[in-house]
Formats: structure tokens, sequence, C-alpha cells
């Protein structure tokens, strides 16, 4: 019989080719699904001898012409028409893992069913994924693997969204009732902050030209002290050369005292006037360390807060330097991407569109 085949569905070619007509069932052996979804059943098509159509699906008389539609674009073997009505799988068919796995009957709780499901699958998929496809049946087995999977993957996305929408259902209601209430709150906060950054930024420059003055006075002071230290110092040293000196020449005892007496006079003076100097010193150290600019109390300042950003000055030169940047790598994959799948784009300099075919 001229649609006798393996057991793969018939190209759009072949179909073509062979022009079966939806209206006038042939003879042969074919595979059917009797309604969506369900499994694949065998299906034989002959006429008797006063040339009535006989037809069995699944080994049950069947309306021929209800199931010609789609039994005539999956022609079969007769040995594979027997085979599968006996019993064995179909040659594209994975392995069963309620049969291989003797996976208890459903419990009626879908999670615990599809869970105890897909661990089995899981079981069995991996040993079949240690070796390489090597057959074309492997091949079908794995495409009709893939889907059963996601049949599973599709009755719990199915499940999740009926179980989790009164959830969804019930936070976006509360959402919706404090949403203005929460936003219009801090937009207003965040515009009376932003209404008072001028004010604070001329605190700010104020502070700075402080700062600024103190640090001018400081610097001042502490090399005016550091020669009054000096001066001290000088003096000290003065009074004991001289002292030295009239030791040696041993003038009068009357003489010599008086000018002791002045020498230290002097040297405590100078000494007094360092110290002074010194902590004047400190005093305008002090006074020139910032002072926060804020308004507001505790517990509810406002003040101004420093971020660092980028100022680009050279757009080209900065690319280059960020090139192999994971970041920046990352993006021009996506824009070629994107400019590679549109085919009427034209291609920039240093990339090119090529084919990818993957299993889907």
């Amino acid at each position: 019989m001229k649609l006798a085949g393996g057991y793969r569905e018939l190209t759009h070619d072949q179909l073509l080719l062979l022009a079966p007509s939806a209206d006038s069932p042939e003879s042969g052996f074919f595979r059917n699904r009797p309604f969506k979804d369900a499994p694949l059943v065998p299906v034989a098509i002959w006429r008797d001898a006063s040339g009535n159509v006989i037809c069995l699906q699944g080994g049950k008389e069947a309306e021929a012409d209800r199931v010609w539609n789609y039994a005539c674009r999956n022609p079969i073997t007769e040995a594979l028409y027997h085979s599968v009505l006996a019993g064995e799988p179909w040659p594209d068919e994975p392995p069963s893992v309620s049969r291989e796995h003797n996976l208890p009957a459903k419990t009626g709780d879908l999670h615990k069913d599809l869970t105890l499901e897909l661990a089995a699958e899981k079981e069995t998929v991996e040993g079949f994924l240690k070796k390489p496809i090597s057959t074309q049946e492997q091949a079908d087995q794995a495409g009709v693997w893939a889907k059963r999977l996601a049949g599973i993957a599709t009755k719990a996305d199915e499940q999740f969204n009926v179980e989790k929408r009164p959830w969804l259902d019930g936070g976006n209601a509360v959402d919706d009732k404090w949403r203005d209430l929460r936003t219009d709150a801090k937009d207003l906060a965040k515009k009376l902050k932003k209404h008072g950054e001028a004010w604070l930024k001329e605190l700010d420059r104020l502070e700075q030209e402080r700062q600024r003055k103190a640090r001018e006075d400081a610097d001042r002071i502490r090399r005016e002290a550091e020669a009054a230290e000096q001066r001290a110092a000088d003096v000290a040293r003065a009074a004991e050369e001289k002292a030295q000196r009239e030791a040696d020449t041993s003038p009068g005892l009357a003489s010599s005292f008086a000018q002791e007496s002045d020498q230290e006079a002097r040297r405590l003076e100078a000494e007094a006037e360092a110290r002074q100097l010194a902590q004047r010193a400190a005093e305008a150290a002090r006074e020139a360390q910032a002072r926060p600019v804020f308004a507001g109390r505790t517990g509810a300042k406002m003040s101004l807060h420093t971020y660092w950003v980028a100022n680009i000055t050279d757009y080209d030169a900065l690319v280059v330097a960020l090139k192999d940047e994971p970041e920046v790598r990352e993006a021009i994959e996506k824009i070629a991407g994107r400019i590679a799948r549109n085919k009427d784009a034209a291609l920039p300099a240093g990339m090119e569109r090529v084919p990818d075919k993957r299993a889907a």
C-alpha cells in the first residue's frame, strides 16, 4: 500500500506527493489520537469483499471517516501495528515511568503526584542523557519526552497560578489600599528636602568659607606660636651663656644677682607668650574643623549628603578604557544580538550575522 510507512508523520511535501483524499479512506495501517492529548493508538483500515470500509482503532471498531483525517498523515507498517496492539510501545515513545518505577496510584494531591512523576522521569532522563543520540528513534524519543516533561511543567504552572491567585489578589488589594498614602507621603517628604536643598547649599558655602578663614588664622597663629617658642628658647640659651661667661670672670655679687633676675624675667615672659600662643593655636585649629550643616532637629534633621557621580569628559576614550568590563561586553552582546535578529538591519563593523540552530 503506497501510504505504508514506518511510524513518523508524513511531511508536507510527502502529503502533496501522495495526495490522500480527505473523503476516501485508504487501506493500510496507521496511528491516531482518538481525542486531543490522548495516547496514540494503532489503526487498521481495509475493505471487505463487498467493498465496505472497515476500521479498527486500538482493536475496536471506529468510523473510518472520523479517523482518517489525522491517521492518513501517520502511516505505519503492519508489523508495528500488531506489535503495538500486543502491548509494545511506539518506537518514538520514551520509557513509561509509571511502569518502570511502579508509581503509586494518584492520590488526588496534584503537587505530590507531579513530584513523584517528575522524580521518576528525572531518574530515567538522566540515564538517557549519559549517552549521545545515535538513532532516529532516540532523537524522536527525546522530542516526545521533552513535550511530556513540558506537560508536567504546564500542569504545575496552572495549579501554581490557581493557588497563588488569591494571595496575589489579596496583595494587590493591599497595594491599592495603601499605594497613594505611601507614595504621596514619600513624594512630599522628598519635595520638602529638595525645597530646602538651596538653603543647605548656601549654608554649606558659608561653612566652607568659614573653614577657609579659620584655617588661615590657625596657620598664622601656629607660626606665631612657633616663633614665640623659639624666642623663649633663645632667651634661655642666651641667659645660660651669659651666666657661664660671668662665672668665668667672677664679677661682683650684687651686679651678678641683678643681671640674673633680669634675664629670668625675660625668660619667663617669653615662655608665657609661647604658652599663650600655643593655646590660641590649638583653639584656632579646633575652630577650623568642619561643623555640621543641617536643618531640623534631632531625629528630624535634613542635611546634605555627598554622592559621587561620573562626569564624562571624553566619551570615545572612556568606551575604549571600559571595553573589557563585563557589563560593557554584556551590553554590546545584547545590542549585537538585537541587530542580528533583525534581518533588515545593517550590520555595524565588527560583527556578522550567522545562523544558530537549536532544538526547540
